[in-house]
């Protein structure tokens, strides 16, 4: 029986997806992206090892977020630059087996099937890559947006991964690459290179590249996700009260003696919301996005942040129903400010005030907020999915 072990790269900055968490990270059916390759992985017969590629600095997250799950996986190693050099570093993480298979943690929805199919094909010619057969008609068309030829469709193939081959045969495709500083789309465009032929294995149109938000919706609406459309989160923040610094709430400057300390504005209210609506997607908190030992963010505006968090959401598909939020704070008195709050939280997450809640309420003189060392938010949103607004 033919072994082989298994580079699944998802190293990628996922800049088509837009701003905010990379796409290999975003839940899908209660997994991140790149687990799913993990899983079919897993599942191969013929695979015996796995390596996962990330981008650097992230591999202990993506350790912690996978635990002892897979027995397969032997390392998570970082990436490069280019998706080349991710697959490079991937290869040097992996024991030498006679087939090796790359991956693109960005295609989640591959079968387990497909794996062993390819490698079967890469030990007996060589090398193999998955791929499907054009559908519609293909245009060759020039830098003016002319059409200057039509294709032979029953020619034409769009490559897919998983990817195979003999390992040696790809360990010296790549050092060959290096020493010359060539760069390809795909490994097999590597191998093609030195003159050897590829062969293609059926692909399947469900083993499609998640490259957009609505990329993502699909594989959720394929994988039965978007049964429910809805999600719920909840976010509490706490900060101290020291002379010298302005007072912030909801994006509203308060006249104040006693202002919040924090590395950004300190704004207890949005920071508060912010988690709430990053809980609510099943991500990590304010903290890991916008770090407080990262100095782009000293004295950084809260609401801006906010609002990098709110379009998050709407890439992911959901859009806000309605947040409440709660502030606890002993004085100064609140209440004329509220509806500058209010609008300003609107605002930031493009939805009409009315679906905008914001109280503010003393704790009676008890604990630290009542000694008026500090003051602390909660906040409650109802994310929903567009077509249930």
């Amino acid at each position: 029986m033919v072994e082989a072990g298994a580079v699944v790269v998802a190293a990628g900055q996922s800049r088509r997806m837009g701003g905010g968490v990379r796409k290999q990270f975003r839940p899908l059916s209660g997994l991140p992206l790149f687990a799913w390759s993990l899983e079919a992985c897993s599942k191969a017969e013929l695979i015996r090892e796995v390596v996962l590629v990330v981008p650097p600095g992230e591999e202990e997250f993506c350790r912690q977020l996978v635990g002892d799950r897979y027995v397969k996986l032997k390392a998570v190693v970082p990436g490069g630059e280019h998706r080349q050099d991710s697959v490079w570093s991937g290869l040097l993480a992996l024991s030498p087996r006679p087939v090796v298979v790359v991956h693109d943690a960005a295609r989640p929805l591959v079968f387990p099937h497909l794996l062993d199919g390819v490698v079967q094909t890469a030990a007996q010619w060589g090398a193999a890559v998955v791929a499907v057969p054009a559908r519609d008609t293909v245009k060759k068309v020039d830098h003016e947006g002319n059409v200057v030829a039509t294709l032979p469709r029953e020619e034409i193939y769009l490559a897919q991964t998983p990817q195979a081959f003999r390992y040696e045969l790809l360990m010296a495709a790549h050092q060959k690459a290096r020493s010359e500083g060539y760069y390809a789309t795909d490994d097999a465009a590597l191998v093609e290179r030195e003159g050897i032929k590829v062969k293609v294995v059926q692909g399947s149109p469900l083993n499609f590249k998640v490259t957009t938000a609505q990329d993502l919706e699909l594989a959720r609406r394929l994988l039965g996700e978007v049964t429910t459309g809805y999600r719920i989160g909840i976010g509490y923040d706490v900060h101290p009260l020291v002379p010298g610094r302005r007072l912030v709430l909801g994006g509203v400057d308060i006249p104040s003696p006693l202002g919040l300390e924090g590395h950004s504005d300190a704004d207890v209210l949005c920071h508060a919301l912010a988690d709430a609506l990053l809980g609510a997607m099943g991500y990590e908190d304010i903290g890991h996005f916008f770090p407080p030992d990262d100095p782009s963010y000293r004295g950084a505006r809260s609401l801006e942040l906010l609002a990098r968090v709110a379009v998050w959401v709407k890439e992911a598909g959901y859009q806000v129903a309605n947040v409440d939020c709660v502030l606890l704070a002993e004085r100064p008195r609140l209440s004329p400010f509220m509806a500058a709050i209010r609008t300003n939280l609107a605002e930031a997450l493009t939805i009409t005030p009315d679906r905008v809640g914001v109280k503010a309420t003393t704790t009676e003189k008890l604990g630290f907020v009542g000694r008026e060392e500090g003051m602390a938010a909660y906040a409650v949103v109802l994310l929903v999915q567009p077509t249930l607004v």
